[in-house]
């Protein structure tokens, strides 16, 4: 009996144990149930919100763009400038820059007509006139309006030898200009100007030219000099034929130069004015020489005039 008793006792024990843990589990297994259904709205709206930003899409088109909307992959119009919302499954707006642009054209080598090769850069300046005729006229305007500013230039380079094209070098813009505004209307491409960035000969022309240039330069100081010297002797001849009809500026120049001496004793002959130097007797000594002349006694026959008896 006591046997019997200490088993139910065991029994009755394992089963307040067993319902103990069971209703700790339960308390544990609230909170997490509690959680699941807010995670799972949570997780709902993330993709949601992923969802509506693939499809759903803002773009603004500032005053300086131009917007072109289409509807089903069919162009519709252009849109205004603003905030524009999309989907992307139905309507698509793409944004062109309508500001000038420049684009640069590296240097392409091209032979002229006389065999010559030139290595010419150009910077062409152009402006989106039509945005509909640039999407749709040309898979890409950028790469059309580089390769026709390309062709337009090899066109003019080939046209002129290399004499011409250095000497009329501020024509090559205009000249590519006017091939190919043309052909990029067509593309909604309006182009503005072009103008030649840098114009490369080669090392030996460069050479050539600048043996020319010192040539030409040489020539033309020989051409002053001599130009110099013609004058020089030109007044040469002007102050001769004056000092020739008025003696007297000979010694009006002397006396200047003397006048501007440092004290020095200079002995000059003066010309008299009648064509004589300084050597020829003034007038007063002319006479002083001629007086002497009539007082000096008159020196008697020769020695074989006087009657000399001859020797015995």
């Amino acid at each position: 009996m006591q046997a019997s008793g200490l088993r139910r006792r065991a029994a009755v024990r394992r089963d307040e144990h067993l319902i103990d843990r069971e209703s700790r589990s339960e308390q544990r297994t609230e909170p997490v149930e509690a959680l699941v259904g807010p995670l799972i709205a949570l997780i709902v709206v993330i993709l949601a919100l992923l969802l509506a930003r693939a499809l759903i899409r803002v773009v603004t088109v500032h005053d300086y763009e131009r917007g072109l909307r289409y509807r089903r992959g069919r162009f519709s119009g252009l849109v205004d400038p603003g905030t524009h919302v999309t989907i992307a499954p139905l309507t698509e707006i793409r944004v062109l820059d309508g500001r000038p642009s420049f684009l640069i054209i590296e240097g392409q080598e091209v032979l002229t007509a006389d065999g010559v090769p030139l290595k010419v850069s150009l910077a062409a300046r152009y402006v989106v006139g039509d945005p509909v005729a640039a999407v749709t006229g040309d898979q890409s305007y950028g790469r059309a309006m580089h390769l026709e500013l390309q062709l337009g230039l090899r066109e003019v380079l080939s046209a002129g030898t290399i004499d011409d094209i250095l000497v009329t070098r501020s024509t090559i813009g205009p000249a590519v200009l006017e091939r190919t505004a043309s052909k990029l209307a067509r593309i909604g491409i309006e182009l503005l100007s072009v103008e030649v960035r840098d114009l490369m000969v080669p090392g030996d022309l460069k050479r050539v030219f600048a043996g020319v240039v010192a040539a030409r330069k040489e020539g033309e100081a020989g051409l002053e000099r001599v130009r110099g010297e013609t004058a020089a002797l030109r007044n040469l001849a002007n102050a001769g034929r004056m000092v020739e009809d008025n003696p007297g500026l000979l010694q009006l120049r002397m006396l200047q130069q003397l006048s501007g001496s440092s004290g020095n004793t200079v002995m000059l002959t003066m010309p008299d004015g009648q064509g004589s130097t300084g050597s020829t007797p003034a007038p007063a000594a002319r006479a002083r020489s001629a007086q002497s002349q009539r007082t000096r006694p008159e020196a008697g026959p020769p020695a074989e005039s006087r009657g000399t008896p001859p020797r015995g």
